[in-house]
């Protein structure tokens, strides 16, 4: 995957935002990625499992509660917490992720997906509230969550023993069709979300601020991963891993900020931290190719 399907699903994005269909556009692509793509590469890549990927779930689900643990203690504010440890794995990460390090990953990627969609699940609700949750509402919201169904699938089907069949050639055609509109999807409702966003120098300063201490702890937990954990996907997929620490606040806390807070806040987060964090990644992407040779 090249870089020219993102950026021009990302243009698109941005040159539609201005229609009037615009924001029935954004809730289309918005759906289609989060019930559809996202699930079926899910259900895809843990029938046809492979070895590691439980370990990397377990990675982007440990690591992303030490960040939030650690950006609770030093900056005092579960938001900004929170803004730095559940990250935009969807929108975002998949498509920079597979024009980086190319589709062979895309197993790889799903698992670290889920790892931090479960902590999102789990952990947004109660972070971005002022009042005691309900363990039961919470636990229902989790299960009913697009990654949990797409994991119940993908176990009752190898239950079934579906991965012993002959993989019928629409399957891979249609799994092939899922991670390309994964990335056009993704990078299309970026587009429109940034072009109506408005982002000062002040909100582009504190990102910076947030995701240079976040670099610095992913390089301790990377590093830490890498050379005492015997985990053979660690030494594979290391550099993987490390991207995960550039990625931007989730979108989706802002509509949980607003309906249990009444406030938008993170909104100027979330924009402020996308803009640093595509110009990280694109950074880490250059050095990465140029390692790599």
């Amino acid at each position: 995957m090249s870089l020219l399907l993102p950026t021009l699903a990302f243009i698109l994005g941005w040159l539609t935002a201005s229609w009037k269909s615009a924001e029935a556009l954004k809730v289309f692509c918005s759906r289609i990625l989060a019930r559809f793509f996202i699930p079926f590469v899910i259900i895809y890549n843990m029938v046809y499992y492979q070895t590691g990927s439980l370990s990397l779930m377990l990675f982007s689900f440990s690591s992303a509660f030490l960040v939030y643990l650690g950006f609770v203690y030093f900056f005092k504010d579960r938001l900004i917490a929170l803004c730095a440890s559940y990250v935009n794995l969807a929108w975002l990460g998949f498509p920079f992720a597979l024009a980086i390090f190319g589709h062979q990953i895309s197993s790889a990627m799903i698992a670290l997906y889920i790892g931090g969609s479960l902590f999102g699940n789990i952990w947004a609700v109660s972070a971005v509230s002022s009042a005691p949750q309900n363990t039961a509402s919470l636990m229902k919201k989790v299960s009913l969550s697009p990654p949990v169904i797409a994991l119940i699938i993908s176990a009752i089907l190898r239950l079934l023993h579906v991965q012993n069949f002959q993989e019928p050639n629409w399957v891979l055609h249609l799994y092939q069709f899922a991670k390309v509109g994964m990335v056009f999807t993704g990078m299309c409702v970026l587009g429109m979300w940034l072009r109506h966003t408005q982002v000062a120098k002040a909100d582009l300063w504190h990102s910076v601020r947030v995701m240079l201490p976040k670099l610095v702890f992913g390089g301790v937990i990377c590093s830490v991963s890498y050379y005492f954990i015997p985990v053979e996907a660690f030494k594979e997929y290391i550099g993987l891993m490390f991207f995960l620490f550039c990625l931007p606040p989730a979108a989706n806390i802002v509509a949980l900020e607003t309906h249990y807070q009444g406030t938008g806040y993170s909104a100027r987060y979330i924009a402020a931290g996308t803009i640093v964090s595509i110009g990280i990644i694109l950074l880490y992407g250059l050095v990465w190719r140029l390692l790599k040779g």
